[in-house]
């Protein structure tokens, strides 16, 4: 698959299979979002992983959107410095972004599904997680194969994306 295909065709996937991810694709994922730029290479992120079954079932209860999460094969959580701290630049939201979006675009090519959950019960997940004090986790993501195997060769959806000439501005707004 190429880049293009990766980009164009990735789907959101809620619902998996029971099958686990292989190691050497879970590996493929965190290694795409660890080959992620960041700004000023700080790479200041760290993932934790989370598949066991038991655990992603008391993940699924960080948000009210969460639930994918307890039928996950595998969650990754993305923890960044508290975004509350003056030393915690903004630039790490962008350098989270392309880290999970390596993550996403990686796992499809491998016919792996995934779908991002925001974390609204920060106590919980910090509990349930246990990272430190100064380190945030605003989003987790769910990995899978897909319990529909069509998910992956899903037509897209008329509207879905808005037309190009309705988001684009040439030199100025």
């Amino acid at each position: 698959m190429d880049t293009w295909q990766a980009i164009d065709t990735t789907r959101v996937i809620r619902k998996f299979t029971d099958r686990p991810l292989e190691p050497e694709h879970l590996l493929r994922i965190l290694n795409a979002g660890r080959r992620s730029g960041s700004s000023k290479n700080q790479q200041n992120w760290d993932f934790i992983v989370c598949t066991d079954r038991a655990h992603l079932a008391e993940l699924a209860l960080v948000g009210p959107f969460a639930g994918h999460l307890a039928g996950a094969a595998a969650a990754v959580a993305l923890v960044v410095p508290d975004p509350a701290s003056h030393d915690a630049p903004y630039s790490i939201m962008w350098d989270l972004g392309r880290a999970a979006q390596n993550m996403t675009l990686a796992a499809w090519e491998l016919g792996i599904g995934s779908v991002p959950a925001t974390v609204y019960d920060q106590p919980l997940a910090r509990q349930l997680l246990g990272y430190p004090a100064d380190r945030w986790c605003e989003f987790m993501l769910s990995f899978g194969y897909p319990l529909d195997p069509e998910a992956l060769t899903w037509a897209k959806r008329a509207g879905g994306r808005k037309p190009l000439e309705a988001v684009v501005r040439q030199e100025r707004w």
